[in-house]
């Protein structure tokens, strides 16, 4: 790969504990500007990808490239990384403003006036310089932190699940701030979580890591729509793992042909994930299937039918739960959106 134009690489990365694997020659590439996602079940490798290319750990082997240098041997604090925890890591005797200076200063980036509090001018916490860490919520103290990491220009930003400590509408909130920071300020960024929503929403692309190797590196839309293995399409979303027969270049499910994302490299008896999206019930006094629950999500809902031995599982708008309540018996049909196999 020609490295020029790339602003982080990582090649080849393996990292082992003991007997474990954490990395298994993991190979990454961001572009300048970028907001990448990595996304995995816990034990994948990503939160050490990440330690890694900060220099919290050493790589057995592989190299880490930032801006075409390698820096694979260098200390972490001759990175020039900017780093936002879980924890927040603000130091309680400061305040909101000493602690995004003490990044300067720990840099020896003392003649910089007025940085500190440009940088929570734009977190949203000009008014906050003097309060103190107790007298922030959770999502301000963490907006200080991402300050803090700001502050200082780094060549990249590294986020590690930065937050997952917040409840559950201030991480949408925050969230959708980091973006808007993140594509403002236009700092490479590598952002690590377990949250799938989290990743869709923010990133530009999107990592998903399974046993120290990625999967598939791709646009949020690409990783749901169009996932490259079975384990994407069961790990990001919800997907119905349902019998199929291989016709051509698709797949027949309950009745139904539907296309495939890729070639089926199997067959002809197998089993497709499809999407709960995909999947249109509709009432019917003859049907041959029944509601079994119906879980209430908001604008929309989960329905469960049971077919045949198995449940398939529906996402519909709310606005048809009356006609579609517990023991309504129904039909199902299938929306002819690409699927994945099951190869596993």
């Amino acid at each position: 790969m020609n490295e020029s134009g790339v602003a982080v690489r990582l090649k080849e990365l393996h990292k082992a504990f003991g007997s474990l694997h954490a990395l298994d020659g993991l190979d990454l590439a961001i572009e300048p500007g970028e907001l990448v996602a990595l996304l995995g079940p816990s034990g994948c490798g990503k939160t050490t990808a990440l330690r890694v290319l900060a220099g919290l750990e050493d790589a057995d082997a592989g190299q880490v490239l930032v801006g075409g240098r390698d820096v694979t041997s260098l200390p972490a604090n001759r990175r020039d990384m900017g780093m936002v925890f879980q924890a927040y890591s603000l130091f309680p005797h400061l305040t909101a403003l000493d602690n995004v200076e003490f990044g300067l200063k720990l840099r020896g980036r003392r003649r910089m006036p007025g940085r500190a509090a440009e940088m929570l001018e734009l977190v949203g916490l000009g008014a906050f310089a003097d309060r103190y860490p107790h007298q922030l919520s959770g999502g301000q103290q963490q907006r200080v932190a991402l300050a803090r990491a700001l502050a200082i220009r780094p060549q990249v930003l590294l986020l590690d699940e930065p937050l997952s400590a917040l409840d559950a509408k201030v991480r949408v909130q925050l969230r959708d701030e980091i973006k808007r920071i993140q594509t403002e300020v236009g700092t490479t960024t590598l952002f690590v979580t377990h949250d799938q929503e989290e990743a869709l929403a923010m990133a530009d692309r999107v990592g998903v890591m399974r046993a120290g190797r990625l999967e598939q590196l791709a646009s949020p839309a690409d990783v749901y729509q169009k996932p490259a293995t079975a384990f994407v399409a069961d790990f990001v979303g919800l997907s119905n793992r349902l019998p199929g027969r291989v016709d051509g270049d698709g797949v027949v499910v309950l009745g139904t042909r539907l296309p495939l994302v890729s070639p089926a490299g199997r067959g002809p008896d197998v089993a497709a994930l499809v999407r709960p999206e995909s999947v249109e019930v509709l009432p019917d006094a003859d049907g041959p299937h029944r509601v079994l629950t119906v879980s209430f999500l908001g604008p929309t809902s989960r329905v469960t039918v049971s077919v045949a031995d198995r449940l398939v599982v529906a996402q519909v708008a709310s606005g048809r739960l009356a006609e579609l309540a517990a023991g309504t018996p129904v039909r199902i049909e299938l929306r002819p959106v690409p699927v994945v196999l099951d190869t596993d």
